[in-house]
């Protein structure tokens, strides 16, 4: 099956991005994104306790957890905490590494860093814009830290973000929704920096093998994609 041709934006632009950040009073850290009609709460918690394996290290750690809200999609889902969710724990670690890539946690030595991600909405797209709603949640934290003196270095080595990208048909489209997602031949969720620098590329062929000229056709548009979104999230910011 192959969807019909876009008509409310170019095959190789994003949904519209907004976010908006500390909206959450009781977080040193937090924000709310919408991509398309995607949209994730993240918010940033800090624990005054190692976690085990950072015992007498010399920096902290950094973990993530993600759930969808019961009505984030068009039928009611049982709540994630309840259920053994492989997708949720996959997803959960590329958002630890995401995460991990960007903060330097020689400044959190003894503490361990919480980025809790929650879908709200879901219309496709959701664990690459929760590593952006993340990356926001983070900015406003480290922010927030250097404006009280508590930290006088951003902590943050790199803007993190990431982008979909898939095949329907033989075009290339960035930013799927969920009709698009579902029929795509193959996809790519790509996290880089804004420097253009790949984090992760997690996805594959759906529909039988492709050719490794459009999986990095695949990559490059997506990590193009990143730098995008990444510029209209810090004018939001």
């Amino acid at each position: 099956m192959t969807l019909p041709p876009r008509t409310d934006r170019d095959v190789l632009t994003a949904r519209p991005l907004d976010v908006r950040r500390g909206v959450n009073p009781h977080a040193p850290g937090s924000a709310h994104l919408r991509l398309g009609r995607t949209e994730i709460l993240a918010t940033v918690s800090v624990e005054d306790k190692p976690a085990p394996h950072m015992r007498g290290k010399k920096e902290g750690w950094l973990t993530a957890e993600y759930a969808m809200l019961p009505r984030a999609t068009t039928d009611r889902q049982a709540r994630e905490r309840n259920l053994q969710n492989g997708r949720r724990h996959e997803i959960q670690r590329l958002l630890g590494r995401a995460f991990r890539a960007t903060v330097d946690l020689r400044h959190f030595r003894g503490q361990t860093l919480y980025v809790d991600c929650d879908v709200l909405v879901a219309d496709g797209g959701t664990r690459v814009a929760s590593v952006l709603a993340g990356y926001a949640a983070l900015h406003d934290f480290a922010d927030r830290l250097i404006q009280s003196g508590k930290l006088s270095e951003w902590p943050l080595l790199h803007a993190v973000g990431a982008a979909s990208v898939g095949l329907i048909g033989d075009e290339v489209r960035v930013d799927l929704d969920y009709a698009e997602d579902r029929v795509a031949r193959a996809d790519l969720n790509v996290v880089a920096t804004d420097a253009g620098l790949l984090i992760e590329a997690q996805g594959g062929a759906e529909e039988g093998p492709i050719s490794s000229t459009e999986y990095v056709r695949l990559l490059t548009v997506g990590v193009e994609a990143v730098g995008i979104l990444l510029r209209e999230l810090h004018r939001q910011l």
